[in-house]
This record gives structure tokens, sequence and C-alpha cells, in this order.
């Protein structure tokens, strides 16, 4: 018997697979439906998507009215001739100290920044998710551990361990985009930490824990299956946040000398016109673009964050 189309994406031909899918689908229509009815939520997804296009395409589509010339090739990019010249035609951002595109710097630094602040979110949450998860359903013992731990770190203070760990970390005294990235995630894991496990700690007292303990379930399928999937939505929401935190981080650092020079960041800008004289001689055109950038992406993550917060939380989104 032949089967058609609609029996087999739409009756009951369908494998228990396809029906994940289909429902994995619902969900993210859901959610995109309900985002577009919040108005935070679409400016600040607007503003990332700018950026993140402008990181991913920019390099690529190297400008048609304005060419971009790669930063990171200061020996190919340079233009001795024209250092720190203010916005023109010709270079619509003005040029920096190397007589290179600031439109270049901005284009190509975004996908850097961008990198950073993804990566090292990454590293953040799989740390703080991993510490929170044990920390909260484990034994007593383990819970004071990692939370005495955990206090450790959110005690010491931030920019001294940041550049200790800059400098002891492999390669030692060659700072590099991989070792600023470790940097920020082993630095900023323990307030989500913090909040996964206060999450854990309710969860695991409710009655669906106490069933699958009752058929025999055991810690690691409980954790994976029951209790993981219930704090997913906060840890989403949190790692939202913690992009924007990773993205201030790295330009905190590179304006501090901690950046690798061959990785043009927006933080790099900032240090590069500072150390080369663009504030002394009020080149504004090499100030702004990279600090309004990081401001604006901040600004897009807070928004976008929120608002996946109150997506994600039906009890905030019935208010």
């Amino acid at each position: 018997m032949k089967r058609t189309l609609f029996e087999w994406f739409g009756g009951e031909f369908r494998s228990p697979r396809m029906e994940k899918m289909a429902l994995s689908w619902r969900r993210t229509i859901r959610v995109i439906r309900i985002l577009r009815r919040n108005r935070m939520g679409m400016i600040g997804a607007s503003i990332l998507a700018f950026y993140i296009l402008m990181g991913i395409l920019g390099p690529m589509f190297n400008w048609w009215i304005f060419p971009l010339s790669d930063p990171n090739d200061i020996l190919r990019s340079s233009n001795p001739a024209e250092l720190l010249n203010p916005p023109s035609w010709d270079h619509p951002l003005g040029t920096d100290e190397h007589g290179i595109d600031v439109l270049s710097d901005l284009v190509y630094g975004t996908r850097n920044s961008l990198i950073v602040g993804f990566s090292a979110a990454l590293i953040t949450m799989v740390i703080g998710t991993i510490v929170g998860l044990v920390a909260g359903y484990y034994s007593r013992f383990l819970d004071e551990l990692l939370m005495r731990t955990t206090d450790i770190f959110l005690v010491l203070p931030w920019i001294p361990l940041a550049v200790i760990l800059a400098t002891v970390l492999p390669p030692e005294g060659s700072p590099s985009l991989w070792k600023i990235i470790v940097v920020i995630g082993i630095t900023s894991w323990p307030m989500t930490a913090r909040i996964v496990r206060s999450q854990v700690v309710s969860i695991k007292e409710r009655v669906f824990i106490e069933r699958a303990r009752a058929i025999g379930a055991g810690s690691g399928h409980i954790l994976r299956r029951h209790v993981l999937p219930n704090i997913f939505p906060l840890v989403f929401a949190n790692m939202i946040l913690a992009v924007s935190v990773a993205i201030l981080s790295e330009a905190f650092l590179a304006y501090f000398g901690l950046e690798d020079p061959s990785n043009m960041t927006w933080g790099l800008m900032l240090y590069r016109a500072q150390f080369f004289g663009g504030f002394a001689a009020r080149a504004f055109w090499y100030i702004l673009p990279p600090g309004l950038s990081i401001a604006s992406v901040v600004l897009g993550f807070s928004l976008l964050g929120y608002a996946l917060d109150d997506i994600l939380n039906p009890r905030l989104r019935r208010r």
C-alpha cells in the first residue's frame, strides 16, 4: 500500500523522532511569536542581528562603497601618510595610528569581540551549571565544598585574579585571544553556579523527582532527564546576559594591554587609541565607534535576556 506524503509526515506513520522534531519546531515558532510581541526583545534582537551579520559577513563582503583593509595585517594595510586623519569620503570613520581605516578596525573587531563573548559565556555556563547541579542535588558535604569554593572565587578581586591567570596560563608572556576567553570563562562562573544550585535544591524536592526515584531511576538519569530540562530556560537566559559581561570584560582587559595584538577587537581599539595618543589628539572618530558598539551590544543582550526570561518563565508572562 502506498503512503501519501501526509501519512508519512503528518499521520500515523510518523516516527517518534519526527514527533520530537515537530514538537521542537512548534515550540520554536511559539517562542518567536511571543518574542515578536515583546518590544524590548525585538529591539535587542535587531541590535544583535546587525552586529552578528557585520561580524560574519563584513570581512567577506568587503563593502562596495568603502573597501576594507585587514587591520591584522599592518604591513599591508598601514598608510603612514594618513595617521589619525578625521572622517572623509574615503575613510568615513577616519583612520587610526597606522593610517588604517577605522571602519575596517570596527568590522574586523566585531567578529573577534563576539567570538570572545559567546565562547567565554559558554565556558561560564558549562562550569556554573555543572557546579550548581552537583552542589544542589548531591550530599551536604559536596554542597558545602563546592559552595565554599564558589565563595572564594566571589570574594577574590576580579582584576588581580584575571591579570594573574592571563600571565601564568600557557603560553606564558604571550597573550592570545583564546587565553583571554579562558580567563574570562573561569573567573565568571560563581554567580551562575549559585543561581543553578538554588533552583536545583527546589526542584529535587518536587513530587515527580520522588516518583522517578521510586521506580528506580538513578541520579544521573534524574539530573539529565528531569532536573536539567527544568533549569535550562534559566541557564539559557543567564547565558545571554553572560555574553555581554564577557564582551565588557574583554574590553576591560584589552584596555590594560592584556590582549592579543594580532587579533583586532573593540577593546584593543580603545587600548590603541589611548596608548598611541588618540585621546590626547581628541580623535573622537577613533574612540566613539568601539565604545558605542560595546554599549549597543551590551544593551542588545540585556534587552534580549530580560525578554527571554519573560518568555521562558510562564509565571512572569502571566503578570
